[in-house]
């Protein structure tokens, strides 16, 4: 027996033996991690087929601290030069009388510039030959008479007590027209959060009495989904003349911001 293993072929037949072993131990770790890993991931990427969906809807109120508007410096002049020149020392003078009133630079952001050819629609004259009935009348036509230039600023304003005298200010710098006055919350996050949490509360409580109902128990939370909004705040909208300086300001009230949050939760149910 002991000869069978020396020599050239005693060599051959331990060096074979040695490679099935070393074969064999690695195809037994293989198979072990394979086997750790499928045990790690059981019951993963199954899509439960037993689920419960409820809904949960929560409201939450805050005081808005910053208000925000939108104004329109135009002028209308024959050319295109004029019609710069003069919106550019409108817009100048509204700008300045914020700085004055406290608006910060940064808070004045300008949204809008344009240049629009006016035009007037010219009847011609009916040529008559005899008596008073026109031979015929040519075509009208339309006459170039100026250029509009019209800008568009939004202002952010964070004193609230201001807002009011800041709306008449405008229109008695040039301010054409003021629109789209509206109230917002400079950190929403924890009305946001108190809406949120009032909407998850409602949707468990509903889980739990569908849950006793059906008779059946919750298990994991298969998915989440949440929706929220601001319903819009006041609108203000005026229409102001440079000449229109006694005006009296406005009385703002921002009263309060309603935020509400809709969420869906599936559960699974065992």
């Amino acid at each position: 027996m002991n000869g069978l293993f020396e020599g050239r072929t005693g060599q051959q037949i331990r060096t074979a033996v040695m490679v099935a072993v070393w074969l064999l131990v690695a195809f037994l770790a293989v198979e072990t991690v394979l086997g750790l890993l499928s045990f790690s991931y059981v019951g993963q990427g199954v899509t439960p087929t037993n689920t419960v969906t409820v809904s949960g809807e929560g409201h939450a109120y805050a005081i808005p601290d910053t208000a925000e508007f939108t104004y329109s410096v135009v002028s209308d002049k024959p050319t295109v030069a004029e019609a710069q020149s003069d919106a550019t020392t409108i817009a100048n003078a509204v700008t300045s009388y914020l700085e004055s009133a406290g608006v910060s630079a940064q808070d004045v952001q300008t949204t809008g510039y344009s240049i629009s050819p006016q035009y007037q629609y010219q009847n011609a004259a009916c040529p008559v030959s005899s008596g008073t009935t026109p031979l015929y009348c040519p075509p009208g036509r339309q006459i170039l008479i100026g250029y509009e230039v019209q800008q568009t600023n939004d202002v952010k304003v964070h004193s609230l007590s201001s807002a009011g005298d800041l709306l008449t200010g405008i229109g008695s710098k040039g301010a054409t027209e003021v629109s789209g006055l509206s109230f917002t919350v400079s950190d929403p996050t924890t009305v946001d959060e108190q809406a949120r949490d009032q909407a998850v509360a409602q949707a468990k409580a509903s889980a739990a009495e569908l849950a006793q109902s059906l008779g059946v128990s919750l298990g994991h939370i298969v998915s989440f989904t949440e929706t929220n909004g601001q319903p819009p705040g006041p609108m203000y909208a005026m229409a102001a003349s440079a000449g229109n300086v006694a005006a009296s300001a406005p009385t703002i009230s921002p009263g309060q911001n309603e935020v509400t949050s809709d969420v869906s939760i599936t559960y699974e149910i065992r």
